[in-house]
């Protein structure tokens, strides 16, 4: 029985989001979630620029601070750089109305940012990323996966990171 979990374990990994391949589509609207606005949203919208993609359980939204500050601090031309927040609401025991008035409150606070809710781990569903963490996903112009990042990110890759994202701009 375990060699057949290990098993499957193995195969739902390599099932997982790789690098060079398109990022698979994630809607979500209506009680699936969508847009802080209440919009429909889906990850097809996510060409033409690069796009940071962080995947958040509401539990862990300060684990990945740092990383967010420092592509802040780049300034990035925002005709050529997007980001998006999607917040998967399941993995909490936070209310849901709480995570939404804060979602709101981001909102207004940086415009630039795509704020999205995940009600029910949709996204760890189409994009195999991991539960109850805080994801990074970037995508290049034409949607591909240049990287993917599960947990905490090191502060030691900011630099290649950001090189990454400034070489596909």
């Amino acid at each position: 029985m375990k060699i057949i979990l290990t098993l499957f374990a193995l195969t739902l990994r390599l099932m997982a989001l790789q690098t060079g391949q398109p990022l698979p589509t994630l809607s979500l609207n209506g009680d699936e979630g969508g847009k802080v606005d209440g919009t429909a949203w889906s990850s097809d919208e996510l060409k033409e620029k690069v796009h940071v993609i962080f995947y958040v359980d509401p539990d862990e939204k300060d684990l990945n601070n740092p990383f967010s500050d420092a592509l802040k601090a780049e300034d990035f031309d925002r005709s050529r750089f997007a980001s998006v927040a999607v917040i998967n609401m399941e993995a909490t025991w936070l209310p849901n109305f709480t995570i939404a008035k804060s979602l709101k409150a981001k909102q207004e606070k940086f415009p630039d940012t795509i704020y999205v809710k995940d009600m029910h781990k949709k996204g760890v569903a189409a994009w195999k990323v991991a539960d109850d963490n805080s994801d990074i996903i970037i995508t290049d112009k034409s949607g591909n996966v240049l990287y993917l990042h599960e947990g905490q990110l090191p502060e030691s890759s900011f630099a290649e990171i950001i090189s990454l994202i400034k070489e596909h701009m």
